[in-house]
């Protein structure tokens, strides 16, 4: 399918400052960018870096001056879904996992596995099959904690379970913490999101199962076939859409997804009998 993305962010500069900026879809065999520009009004200079450790790529922006400045990014991205039958999607032995798979069963800031283990053990493991294992896990969630409310960058999963409000980061760090407690790889995964209301960069997590990293998201707020991929890493802290240094101010932030072209028919997030990956 073929979609039309685009943002458009306006920051202030109180001083001369440095933006690490990270919207722009990841580029994979799955995932093609057909074309995009990104501007800024008044112009700045721009350097465009690839992670290396990440599957995200990101603008290094100069602001050398105060006064506002508007950034606008738009894309045409085409990417193919794989959907993968759900009993293929098994629990993989720590001892056949990549290194890059390995690295997602730590804990990490905003995902204390280590702290939730008891929990995630006592509530889900019983449950045999990975993948089920992992859906049990989206529908505690999804059912146990009440979407909105008011959290704070630094929300993190252990919050959120006690507290059981938040936002779809929010939503994803937990998913993320009980997949890492019962040994499965999980990682941060941020979008743009086809029929997500309203329109905003959306996050949910990714588990490596059966050898694929399937996309879960415990909001079920978008379908799942709808999703660009911008980036995936530990948590927020590695797929924020901006890193500022110095003094810049956020003013506003308007986000959009467009359906070009493809036949497209909604895969919501309450499906389980099959899983769906981005790599």
């Amino acid at each position: 399918m073929k979609f039309e993305v685009s943002a458009t962010v306006v920051y202030e500069a109180l001083s001369p400052s440095t933006l690490i900026l990270n919207l722009q879809p990841f580029k994979s065999d799955k995932q093609i960018v057909i074309s995009e520009t990104l501007f800024s009004h008044p112009e700045l200079k721009m350097k465009e870096l690839n992670a290396i450790s990440r599957e995200k790529r990101f603008k290094i922006i100069e602001f050398p001056n105060t006064g506002v400045v508007t950034l606008t990014y738009k894309a045409t991205v085409e990417n193919e879904v794989k959907v993968i039958p759900a009993e293929q999607l098994e629990d993989v032995p720590i001892s056949l996992m990549p290194a890059e798979a390995l690295f997602y069963l730590n804990p990490s800031r905003y995902c204390q596995s280590d702290r939730l283990y008891r929990f995630a053990f006592n509530k889900f493991g019983n449950i045999e099959h990975a993948y089920q294992k992992v859906m049990a896990i989206r529908d505690w969630i999804y059912t146990n904690v009440q979407y909105g409310g008011y959290t704070t960058p630094q929300t993190s999963a252990y919050d959120t379970i006690t507290e059981q409000v938040g936002v779809c980061r929010d939503f994803a760090h937990l998913g993320i913490a009980l997949c890492r407690a019962l040994t499965i790889p999980a990682r941060y995964f941020t979008c743009y999101a086809y029929l997500l209301n309203p329109p905003d960069f959306h996050a949910c997590f990714e588990a490596y199962l059966g050898g694929h990293w399937v996309v879960v998201d415990a909001t079920k707020l978008a379908p799942i076939n709808g999703l660009v991929k911008i980036a995936s890493g530990a948590d927020a802290t590695d797929t924020a859409f901006a890193g500022i240094f110095g003094n810049l101010q956020f003013r506003s932030l308007v986000v959009n997804s467009v359906l070009l072209e493809g036949d497209f028919q909604s895969v919501d997030a309450n499906t389980t009998k099959q899983g769906y990956s981005y790599v």
